[in-house]
């Protein structure tokens, strides 16, 4: 009888199939920022190939973001229609085959025509894995889910770099692109064939693992029109994506200029300037699990979520615009990027609440929640590196600004670019004081 007991036992407990859509979305988080941060890594390259300008190079990294930005939305409500599997497999293969297209440019109109289309393919792929988590996973794990995700991808994205660098050593810049247009490909096969919209179709989870699902989850089934009305009058829904504009502007710096900033504004060789970008991303990453790992004391302290996401929000917007100013005072350039890999910190520190309260003010509808959120950050994204392009030409009003205002300058106005995005930080903590982050939308 004892093992009639024991299987009997055995099958009551959940299985922990919901955990591999988590391996999957951070290996795809990790796939998404490599094929991102390759071309900053290759951008001192390809400028000097292409014959490119600052101001060009700027438009060049924007160009992807702006229709990034521009096709969330649709993106991720494509995803609340007919399911995240449908949609990820065949925007990670889009994507997949235009980051190999960057590696056959010839000019700037070719680069903005490749980087514009690689924006179109790889918008939706966050608000997907957001529906997928919300499908899946019992709301207690959300927040746990998003850190873990965005660890990775910030991880993915600090080690690309080096990675790029030695890729290019072997093969070239225009090859590189080729080899990491493939990882998406292999992703997106294993993704289609084991990946279910709902989980109670999946044949490796048992009844326990449905049942603890099914208690918090929303609804998966199609639900119609989305109430897009209702969330264009929504302050929860602007406020939330105001403080992810907030977010993204400067954040995007480190995808995009970080590179040539310290081979231009630091005077650092190659290999150095790969090697020390990697602080950034690698000591921002971080920043996930330790808003994990906060929330939790700060809820039971407090006894309110809501409170305690306010309490790191601001934290992480304060010390993101702190550090970052901190930065443009020391000379040294290790400990320069030191500096900023506290202010990455601190930035990430607001990602697990931003995804986890889009999930829960969304709902049944945190695809095109989480869909705009995305896109209005990835607006600040795009602005950010346009605006950095335009700064380092040394355009006169900001020149005279400078001088008035007796601020530290640097080498070809690299610190104004800092004081910008410090700025932009601390209206985030604005955005957090007016934002409800736990109340569902329908309520």
């Amino acid at each position: 009888m004892a093992p009639l007991v024991s299987s009997q036992t055995q099958a009551q407990r959940p299985t922990h199939t919901r955990y591999w859509v988590i391996v999957f979305a951070c290996v795809l988080a990790v796939i998404t920022y490599i094929d991102r941060v390759s071309i900053s890594a290759a951008a001192p390259a390809m400028r000097h190939d292409l014959g490119l300008s600052e101001v060009q190079m700027g438009w060049a990294f924007s160009a992807f973001i702006f229709s990034y930005a521009l096709c969330e939305i649709p993106g991720g409500l494509l995803g609340d229609l007919i399911g995240p599997r449908k949609v990820l497999m065949r925007i990670v293969l889009w994507w997949s085959v235009f980051t190999a297209a960057t590696g056959r440019t010839w000019s700037f109109s070719s680069l903005m025509t490749t980087q514009s289309l690689f924006g179109v393919g790889e918008a939706g792929c966050f608000p997907n894995l957001t529906k997928a988590f919300t499908a899946w996973l019992p709301e207690r794990e959300h927040v746990r889910a998003q850190g873990i995700m965005w660890l990775s991808a910030r991880w993915g994205g600090a080690f690309t770099p080096p990675l790029v660098v030695l890729v290019m050593k072997l093969v070239g810049w225009r090859n590189a692109f080729g080899i990491f247009g493939c990882l998406g490909v292999l992703w997106a096969v294993a993704f289609y064939f084991w990946f279910r919209d709902d989980p109670r179709q999946h044949p490796q989870v048992n009844q326990a693992e449905r049942d603890l699902i099914a208690r918090t989850a929303p609804p998966r089934a199609g639900h119609g029109k989305v109430p897009v009305r209702k969330l264009l009058r929504s302050r929860q829904v602007w406020m939330l994506c105001w403080q992810y504009f907030c977010l993204s502007y400067g954040w995007y710096f480190y995808l995009t200029w970080l590179p040539t900033y310290l081979r231009e504004g630091r005077h650092l060789e190659f290999t150095h300037a790969a090697w020390l970008s990697v602080l950034p991303l690698f000591v921002g990453g971080m920043g996930n699990p330790g808003a994990v790992l906060l929330t939790g004391p700060l809820t039971r302290w407090t006894g309110s979520v809501a409170t305690a996401r306010r309490v790191i929000a601001y934290a992480g917007f304060a010390g993101a615009a702190g550090f970052l100013l901190l930065s443009t005072r020391v000379n040294d350039p290790t400990f320069a990027m030191i500096a900023m890999g506290i202010a990455s910190f601190s930035n990430d520190l607001v990602m697990p609440g931003s995804w986890a309260s889009a999930m829960e003010v969304g709902g049944k509808y945190c695809g095109t929640i989480s869909g705009a959120m995305n896109m209005w950050g990835n607006m600040g994204g795009a602005l950010g590196p346009m605006v950095n392009g335009y700064l380092l030409r040394g355009a006169l009003e900001f020149k005279l600004f400078a001088l008035k205002w007796s601020l530290h300058w640097g080498a070809n106005n690299w610190n104004l670019t800092f004081y910008v995005a410090a700025g932009v930080y601390l209206m985030g903590i604005v955005c957090w004081t007016l934002l409800d982050p736990v109340t569902p939308l329908e309520l």
